[in-house]
């Protein structure tokens, strides 16, 4: 990433759990960041890189501000659904996972995704899962679930108790995701919940180690027993272990308010009583010609076919960014062909803009900020609004603004805050 002349962070973001735009400030002159990671069962689709793009947008203003930028990011490499689908296809479901986790990573660097410090599987985490698990129900605030099927192994599956939580925290159920209990006892099910098994305290208390079944990967759990993690406890654990508690945001997908982020954040808070995050921000959905983009519709928009295809992934960010990561939107040819002119237009406007050295104002540039670096700056500022940054740099190409700036400095400017390499 280039070096900018720094400008003061002064961002705002809009935060889930607040229902608002809010300031977000860092501390000590470092930002932590969060962003939940993909299970490996499937390339990466749209959806998927618009979340990751979209943060990248983050990452990136905080290093041009100056900052020390902590990232983490997980990958569920043991969850149901990557079981199911190795089994419907017979792999195996490590080799499944390590696949994947591959693909996507090569999808991320050709999009220009600034990788996170700490990129950890849910595998590598269990001893530290098995616990936080351990601590839970020491505190009281996890409980065990006899088994009665028939290919269980010995041992009781554990659940979180939402009600001893929020008797003994600041959290509430609700607080994170902003959702209502019929919104969420609605959206439960849907998204791998278990709101009808038998011996729960509460519909809607999470699974937190589910007991070896016969057929199934497992792990030594010690007290828990031989099993598995539940999927919330794994990113608790993993944010707890490498970044400062409470860290900056929590970001993700829209569908993980609830109830990945709100259990994650229930599961930290009830271990060690600190929250787990500051702010908690959402992308927005992508559909596919107005239809929601998903694996069981067969309708999902691969960046690895796109590449294939010879679309350069360029253009495929600036496709991203042209959408406000908070919205959902919807994927069409057109959509994409207009970000291919757009960027060709950019690419063309850098051919006919001078080089540094020319009679401009390139003089002193690489010390003090120029009009483009605080057009861009001042949109993703408020609210990361992308959108508005791409179109500063449609002006900048029609000759609007910061029309003296020299090449090699637009490049700079435009990759370190956007993420796009005219070059």
């Amino acid at each position: 990433m280039p070096t900018l002349p720094p400008l003061a962070e002064s961002l705002q973001l809009h935060d889930t759990a607040a229902g608002d735009v809010v300031p977000v400030s860092s501390r000590a002159n470092t930002a932590s960041l969060y962003v939940c990671g993909i299970t490996p069962y499937d390339a990466t689709h749209l959806g998927h890189a618009n979340t990751y793009v979209q943060f990248d947008l983050l990452v990136r203003y905080w290093l041009a501000s100056g900052l020390d930028v902590r990232y983490v990011q997980n990958v569920t490499d043991i969850d149901d659904p990557l079981l199911e689908r190795a089994e419907a296809t017979d792999v195996d479901w490590r080799e499944l996972a390590e696949n994947q986790t591959e693909l996507f990573r090569e999808d991320m660097t050709a999009l220009g995704v600034i990788p996170p410090q700490h990129y950890l599987g849910a595998v590598e985490m269990i001893p530290a899962v098995v616990e936080d698990v351990e601590r839970l129900v020491e505190l009281g605030i996890a409980y065990p679930v006899e088994v009665n099927d028939d290919d269980a192994a010995t041992g009781p599956d554990f659940y979180f108790d939402i009600a001893a939580a929020e008797s003994r925290t600041d959290w509430r159920l609700g607080s994170i995701g902003n959702y209502d209990r019929t919104a969420m006892e609605e959206l439960f099910p849907e998204r791998g919940g278990d709101p009808a098994r038998p011996g729960k305290r509460d519909a809607l208390d999470p699974l937190l180690w589910r007991a070896r079944r016969s057929g199934e990967p497992y792990w030594d759990g010690a007290s828990l027993g031989e099993g598995r993690p539940g999927w919330h406890i794994e990113c608790s654990v993993i944010a707890r272990r490498h970044l400062p508690a409470p860290f900056t945001v929590q970001g993700g997908g829209s569908d993980l308010r609830f109830p990945h982020h709100e259990f994650s954040a229930a599961h930290a808070t009830a271990a060690d009583g600190v929250a787990l995050a500051e702010h908690y921000a959402h992308t927005g959905m992508v559909g596919l010609d107005g239809e929601k983009m998903s694996k069981s519709k067969g309708n999902l928009v691969l960046v690895s076919t796109l590449r294939a295809q010879g679309v350069d992934p360029r253009v495929i960010r600036t496709l991203l960014l042209s959408n406000h990561w908070q919205s959902d939107w919807s994927f069409t040819a057109a959509d994409l062909q207009a970000a291919q002119q757009r960027f060709a237009r950019w690419q063309q406007a850098l051919q006919n803009a001078p080089e540094a050295g020319d009679e401009t104002q390139a003089g002193d540039e690489t010390e003090t900020p120029d009009q483009l670096q605080y057009a861009l700056t001042s949109a993703l500022a408020l609210n990361l609004n992308a959108p508005a940054a791409l179109d500063q740099l449609d002006m900048w190409a029609v000759g609007h603004v910061a029309q003296g700036t020299s090449a090699s400095r637009v490049r700079d400017v435009v990759l370190a805050l956007l993420g796009i390499d005219l070059k």
